[in-house]
């Protein structure tokens, strides 16, 4: 394998399939997607996005991604578009030059494009790129329109930009991050022993829990978390990405009082001997200056008791979400899932549960021979850790209870069914992380720089094809020779 293709730079997830049962896994691509063809469209009428226009030809678009989007307010990529749109009217495939074709899900594929235009520094987007005969045939239009409406909402440091949206007469584009880290699927494979330290999951659960934290916030059931969904950035922090399964909802953020918040977390180990399992703390203890006459020095004094006094806190957890269908990945799936039960926001936390085992030991807990021993496994075998890790020391016995906490089987005594990621911050696994600051902590892994040139004679030595001819006389069609878009 050559440097090039060492680099896994797949924004959409390369292992989505629909509706198969019989497909082989293989060590890269292990995870198949299951999802019946009724799509999501409960509550949808309700959605807090349905009101959103997300047009790029009046202005509107702009106004809303541009001027709302405060973390992403100064990047540069923002000035490239616009400069673009101020002298053309409008974003377009012939601005573009593709330069490699990153990955395919179940609705697109995804290319790594450059901007051109006559700046200093190279502009590179993550372009998805959809036939919209194909989304229309497989009755996949609804999902496609779904995750541009989310992404379009999107504002947080974890979860991925939507800079642009424009379409020919056969396809639709999405302009998004590039990520040159690739994702934590492939960073796993190249540890020791094919797994993280705890440290190293630690510091990506608590990233992947401030997204689901925020989509939660925002209305979105995320459905399709596992490694392949989270990329690295080039600064070493991830990414949610894919959205096409998400279901949208109402939430009703509360404030509520909660007294002695981690009294609850026994941990089962009786050797464990972290003063978080002896000693209930609080996430927030603030306190009053006090100034001492005698001394004439200020001291701290605490505001409240904390044996006796509660703490306020926000809990925006979209409970009332419902939906009956059957989307997801086999080995990610929950039990309310698969036995047909309904489900809401609580997948997301059985989700998380998989997540943080797979990073921890290297594979998933329920994965059997096929799809349908991992499906019968996941309802009906209880869940068991592996006596070593190969590489490394055992986990400690913190995780090991969050993870039991999160895949329960019974969604409603799952770790955040009710006040969602409030709850799970609170577990001991979590002590030490400074959220409000996380994204000043150093990542365990930092990904090498990208070299364009590499890209630049890879594209060189290509065979040559021109997009397809639908988009022949399409004013936006690409002059020249470029890669071919090829469609899942």
């Amino acid at each position: 394998m050559n440097d090039l293709e060492s680099v896994h730079l797949s924004f959409s997830d390369l292992s989505t399939v629909t509706g198969s049962d019989s497909s082989s896994p293989t060590e890269m691509n292990p995870k198949k997607n299951a999802e019946e063809e009724e799509e999501d469209k409960e509550g949808s009428e309700h959605s807090i996005l349905s009101s959103i226009s997300y047009s790029s030809k009046d202005g509107v678009f702009r106004n809303l991604s541009y001027r709302s989007k405060p973390h992403k307010g100064n990047d540069f990529r923002w000035e490239a578009i616009q400069w673009v749109k101020d002298k053309d009217g409008e974003l377009g495939l012939r601005h573009f030059r593709v330069l490699k074709k990153l990955g395919f899900g179940d609705i697109g594929s995804v290319y790594l494009a450059e901007l051109k235009v006559g700046m200093m520094r190279k502009c590179l987007f993550a372009m998805k790129v959809m036939d919209k005969g194909m989304l229309v045939g497989r009755k996949k239009l609804h999902r496609a329109e779904t995750e541009r409406q989310i992404l379009g909402i999107l504002d947080h440091p974890f979860l991925p930009t939507l800079y642009s949206h424009f379409e020919t007469e056969k396809v639709s584009c999405l302009l998004m991050e590039f990520c040159s880290g690739g994702d934590l699927h492939l960073l796993r494979q190249r540890q020791p022993g094919k797994h993280f330290t705890e440290q190293a999951a630690r510091f990506y659960a608590s990233e992947v829990l401030l997204s689901l934290e925020y989509l939660h916030m925002m209305g979105v059931v995320y459905r399709d978390l596992k490694p392949e969904n989270v990329l690295v950035r080039e600064d070493g922090h991830i990414m949610l990405s894919d959205f096409d399964l998400s279901l949208r909802c109402l939430v009703k953020p509360t404030l509520e009082n909660k007294s002695n918040p981690n009294s609850s977390y026994n941990i089962e180990d009786p050797s464990c001997k972290f003063s978080v399992c002896i000693e209930p703390t609080f996430c927030f203890k603030p306190r009053l200056f006090k100034f001492n006459s005698k001394s004439s020095k200020l001291k701290w004094e605490p505001m409240f008791s904390t044996k006796q006094e509660s703490v306020p806190e926000l809990v925006v957890e979209p409970t009332t979400a419902r939906s009956n269908s059957f989307v997801g990945t086999h080995e990610y799936l929950s039990p309310e899932i698969i036995r047909g039960d309904g489900h809401g926001s609580a997948v997301d936390w059985w989700t998380f549960g998989i997540f943080l085992y797979e990073l921890i030991y290297g594979k998933t807990p329920f994965k059997g021979i096929g799809n349908r021993e991992t499906l019968f496994n996941i309802v009906g075998q209880p869940l068991k850790f592996p006596s070593n890790i190969s590489g490394s020391s055992s986990s400690s016995a913190l995780s090991t209870d969050l993870i039991k906490r999160l895949l329960s089987k019974d969604p409603q005594k799952r770790l955040g069914f009710k006040r969602g990621a409030t709850e799970i911050k609170q577990h001991p696994f979590f002590e030490g992380v400074n959220w409000a600051l996380i994204r000043g902590d150093k990542p365990p892994n930092v990904p090498e720089p990208i070299d364009l040139s590499l890209l630049s004679s890879g594209m060189n030595s290509c065979k040559k094809t021109t997009v397809p001819k639908c988009d022949e006389g399409d004013s936006n069609s690409s002059s020249g020779s470029y890669l071919e878009f090829e469609f899942f």
